[in-house]
């Protein structure tokens, strides 16, 4: 499958970089409005994949598009000092507006996967946008939060967290929701596993997991200035769903017909992924709680995004 990445800076190069050495695309095509960066970011790709795989990744513009399976979409404006969220998100909408009419002007039956923040609501901006069905405009959503849980739990019981099966919901953002209530190890509950290995899940513990996933990307920020491996590979491993039919479930965004009562709205819910998309949206079964969380970040997002004039 040939896969475009709209968007050379970190969150494109690192994507491209996870596809081409994990070889899950015959061919992965950069492109951005700074033709120098494209080249650049596809040649220091290329170089590495004689020693891990066969892909081919070369720059291009939209025309280098045509016939990808998928493109992602990793293009977007900074904000501005002093500029509302609204303004941004408002040229972002105009950046987006231009750059899916041009990949679908040459690729009319790929995949959008949107990688841009806040993710949510460009997805679901791309999904009116483009007029395409929900199922094939899906945003990374809280993939990587969700491997940030399952990454703290890990560490924590002692597991590798590739055997933890827990999920972040709602927003990729401050009012996402730890789905505490039906996490498992293996078939075992937390608890269960937990008690077996005489790692307690105490509330402390569970403040500094939360603190660790719903912080993250502040204090990778603080470090480094961005984030970009883990959402790299992310969007590599959605890829990787779709160019195999794998029918994974993934935490992923969409444009949902109805969560807790919230109409039409992107946020993350387990979802089937598979060749054309997303096959089925699972609604997980948690507490009073967390379906309130889940209530309230739905609503945030649907205010939000009623603001935007397209």
């Amino acid at each position: 499958m040939k896969v475009g990445i709209v968007g050379a800076g970190m969150v494109g190069s690192s994507a491209g970089y996870a596809l081409a050495v994990m070889g899950l695309a015959s061919s992965v095509v950069l492109v951005d409005r700074d033709y120098d960066l494209a080249v650049a970011q596809a040649e220091d790709i290329a170089h590495a994949v004689p020693f891990l795989s066969s892909t081919h990744v070369e720059a291009a513009d939209y025309d280098g598009l045509a016939g990808a399976g998928v493109v992602i979409i990793a293009a977007g404006v900074s904000q501005k000092p002093g500029e509302t969220r609204l303004a941004l998100l408002e040229r972002n909408a105009a950046v987006f507006r231009d750059v899916v009419g041009k990949v679908l002007q040459v690729a009319p039956d790929a995949i959008l996967l949107i990688a841009s923040n806040p993710v949510d609501i460009m997805t679901q901006i791309t999904q009116r946008i483009s007029g395409l069905p929900s199922s094939r405009v899906i945003g990374s959503g809280t993939i990587l939060d969700t491997a940030r849980f399952r990454n703290l739990l890990g560490r924590h019981l002692g597991v590798s967290p590739q055997s933890v099966h827990a999920y972040v919901l709602g927003e990729h953002g401050d009012s996402e929701v730890l789905a505490w209530s039906n996490a498992k190890v293996g078939s075992l509950s937390l608890t269960e596993v937990a008690a077996q290995l005489g790692s307690a899940i105490t509330q402390d513990v569970r403040e500094t997991i939360d603190d660790g996933v719903r912080n993250a990307a502040y204090k990778i920020i603080k470090g480094k200035g961005a984030t970009y491996y883990g959402i790299g590979a992310g969007l590599a491993r959605i890829v990787k769903a779709i160019a195999h039919d794998q029918q994974d479930v993934l935490t992923v965004s969409s444009v949902t017909p109805d969560v807790t009562g919230v109409k039409d709205v992107a946020l993350s819910i387990p979802r089937v992924i598979g060749a054309n998309g997303i096959v089925a949206d699972l609604m997980p079964d948690i507490n009073a709680s967390e379906r309130d969380g889940l209530h309230q970040s739905a609503t945030i997002l649907k205010e939000s995004v009623e603001t935007i004039s397209l």
